[in-house]
Order: C-alpha cells, then structure tokens, then sequence
C-alpha cells in the first residue's frame, strides 16, 4: 500500500522475507514433484529435450507389446512342430511294428523236376546240377549231356531268335532275354540279381521263385518275340502258400496271404496321420497360425517407410500330405501294408519329414532369436531413454532438502530481523 510509509529497514526485511518464500515455493515444488524443471519457464532446453526423450520411449513401449506377441506367436508354432515330430516318430513305430511282422511272400514253385535221376546217373552230376545245367528253350529230351532244353518252362527258340521271361512284383518289373543257349543256372542268377525275387533249385530238381516283397507275382515267358506262344505249361507250376493255383500259359498272378497284424496297425497309422493336420490347425495364437501358412510380421521400432525396421515370417501349412506322409490302404497311392516295399519307403518318407520339421524348426528358432535379442535392445534403449531425459529434469533430493532447511533458517532470521527494525520504529513511543 503506497499511502503507508515503511523505514529502510522494515522495507528490507520485508523483501527478504518475500523472496525467501518463494524459494520455498520453488524447492517445496522439487520436493514434491521429484523435478528440478517441471516447466518450460524452469529450463526451456532441458524441458523439451527431456519429452522427446520420453516420447520415444513411450512409442517403443508400445511396441514392446507386439515383440511379446510376436515371441508367443513363434513359440507356439514351435510347440506345435514338437508335438508333430512325436506323431510322425510314433507313426515310425507302427511302420517298424508291421516292417516286423512279415506278410506271407508269394512262393510260386515249378512241382515237376528240371531233372532227371536217370539223366543224373548218365552226367554223373546231382539233379540238382543237371537241372541248373539245362538250357532254358529247346526240347525235353532227356540227354546224357544233360544239357537239353525244358519245354515246359519255354518252348523251342530259333536260331538267332531270343525270348524273355518276364517277373513282376507288383508294379516293378524285370525281364530276363533267353537265347537257344541260356541255362537254367543263369535265369536263376538273373533272377536273384534283380532284387525282386530270390530263385533257388532243389536236390530234388524243383525250381523255386519266392518274391522278396508280399505283393503279387507275375511269371510271364514270351518265344521268338510271340506272346500267344505257350509258355510254362507244362511244368505243372503252383503258385501260393497253399501249392494250390495252377498256371497259366500267359504266365501266373498270385497273391500273398495278409498278416493280421499289418491289417489292424493300417486304422493306427491314418489316426496319427489324421491327428498331425489337425494338430497343426490348433497351434495359433492371437489369431496367426505358421503352421497353417499364415505370416507374421513384428515391428522394432517407431519410424516408417526406409527407415522401419521389422522382421516378416512366413508360415508354413503343415499336413500329412504336404510332409509326404501316404495313408495306409489299398489305393495306387497309398501305402500297401501287406508289402514290405511300401512300408520301407514309407518309412524313408517318414524320415524325410522329421528333416522338414527340423528345418522348419530351425527356421523358427532364428527367428525367435531374432525377435528377442530385439525385444533386450529395445528394453535397454528405453531405458536409456528414460534416463537421459531424467538427468535433465530430475531433482536432487538431497541437494533441496538441505535447502529447504537453509531457506526455513533464513526466514526465522529475516522474521527476526524485521522485529528489531519495527522495535526500532516503536523507540518514538517513549517520548510520550
């Protein structure tokens, strides 16, 4: 108030006292805001560094959160591959289970003997070796030399013709090319080295074909390049377990006799085969599958167009189908249970897809490593973010309590201060 005169000194006291009180308005603010700068009037080039520096921080925070679900999203990709390989390691075990219970094979036998006793007597060979000896075409005559031709097993060939006698196992084949001069030792040969089937002559002269796989055994023989040339027909040749199917003169089809357990393990195998798809289809999360195809793609930081950084992930559909697991059945393309060749290129097949699921595995592995050692750096810079812009603006705790204590000691002495200068202006009173 201008009308009220104050002397020099009260005035100054006064002033004193003013500005001390709003120091302690200042430091009780640091106080309780923790900052030194709390507004841009404080420190305008500390304030405003310091909210760039937490506005990065904020916007990767939220980036945090994709990082996360990025992370979940491949890891239950990878419990799905895991839970995949046990299906396909068990549908092993039931390929190996019927691999060890063997079908019946097909053994078609020639009943009548390639040889004779007589003629054994006259070569002075077994009959055994007298028949291994014997040409494949020619007459059946017998010969001292031992050396004459079996009509039954294919008629007589023509100088300078060939014939060819042809074994099939299921949809694999051999044929062998027989000339007037070819021996029955060397259509057994042939026939063992074929891998199809193992052929074998008795003491007792009979020829015997047993095929190495449980699928059907084709004989057909051929003369001068005629297929309606008799062949086989008279040897009196039975096929089957049972001895009990006779031949033909277009050759022979005969059928191996099933194993019941291979039967049974067929419904086992489809039901994991089925439950590998269908365990595949579960393994999402937050609606992305990579193991149905779907695509993934994480953010790492703020920016965008050249400068963005993110990591994109394609999915894989995974099925039995697309690993190159058959099912098991009766079908061209489908595992035949009953054959021992089926089943080890079925589990050839099933290898094959434990090194796709590694692979994939693999993959998905990097990738996770990729998306966590980026979550730790995004982790640390935020860090650094936040104390960076917390060095700028944060308070010393200890610093503004000692000077809030110094500025309350200041205030008691200017209060006193100010006393003596009014009891100064009182010393008039006494003149009265």
């Amino acid at each position: 108030m201008s009308e009220i005169s104050l002397s020099k000194a009260v005035r100054s006291n006064l002033l004193s006292l003013q500005n001390t009180a709003n120091l302690m308005g200042k430091t009780q603010e640091r106080l309780s805001t923790g900052n030194r700068v709390n507004s841009a009037l404080d420190n305008p080039t500390n304030f405003f560094t310091a909210a760039s520096l937490n506005a990065r921080a904020g916007d990767l925070n939220n980036l945090m959160d994709s990082m996360s679900n990025g992370i979940k999203t491949i890891e239950e990709a990878d419990n799905g591959i895991k839970a995949i390989t046990k299906l396909v390691e068990s549908a092993q075990s039931t390929i190996r289970q019927a691999l060890g219970d063997a079908a019946t094979k097909t053994k078609p036998q020639l009943n009548a003997s390639l040889a004779t006793a007589t003629e054994s007597d006259a070569t002075g060979k077994s009959v055994r070796e007298t028949a291994l000896d014997k040409t494949i075409a020619g007459t059946a005559t017998a010969s001292t030399a031992g050396a004459d031709g079996i009509a039954g097993l294919m008629g007589a060939i023509t100088t300078g013709n060939t014939g060819q006698v042809y074994i099939g196992v299921g949809d694999t084949g051999h044929t062998f090319e027989v000339t007037e001069d070819t021996t029955v030792r060397e259509f057994v040969a042939s026939i063992n080295a074929s891998g199809l089937a193992t052929a074998s002559v008795d003491d007792a002269g009979k020829l015997l074909i047993t095929a190495n796989d449980s699928k059907t055994l084709r004989l057909e023989a051929v003369v001068d390049d005629s297929a309606t040339t008799p062949a086989f027909a008279a040897m009196n040749v039975n096929t089957g377990n049972d001895g009990t199917t006779a031949l033909t003169d277009a050759g022979v089809a005969s059928t191996g006799v099933s194993s019941e357990v291979r039967t049974k393990l067929v419904s086992q195998f489809n039901e994991i085969r089925d439950q590998i798809g269908k365990l595949a289809q579960d393994a999402s999360f937050n609606g992305i599958n990579l193991l149905n195809g779907d695509k993934l793609k994480v953010a790492f930081n703020e920016k965008s167009g050249d400068a963005a950084a993110s990591l994109n992930i394609s999915g894989t559909k995974l099925d039995a189908e697309s690993l190159g697991i058959l099912a098991g059945g009766s079908a061209a393309a489908e595992i035949d249970f009953q054959s021992d060749g089926d089943l080890e290129n079925a589990a050839d097949g099933l290898g094959k897809a434990l090194v796709s699921l590694r692979s994939i595995a693999s993959n998905l592995g990097s990738n996770l490593s990729i998306v966590q050692t980026r979550q730790d750096f995004t982790k640390a810079t935020i860090n650094t973010l936040q104390t960076g812009a917390a060095n700028l603006t944060l308070a010393d705790m200890n610093e503004e309590a000692a000077n809030m204590l110094a500025l309350q000691t200041r205030q008691q002495l200017s209060s006193s201060a100010l006393s003596m200068a009014s009891q100064a202006d009182q010393a008039v009173l006494r003149l009265f």
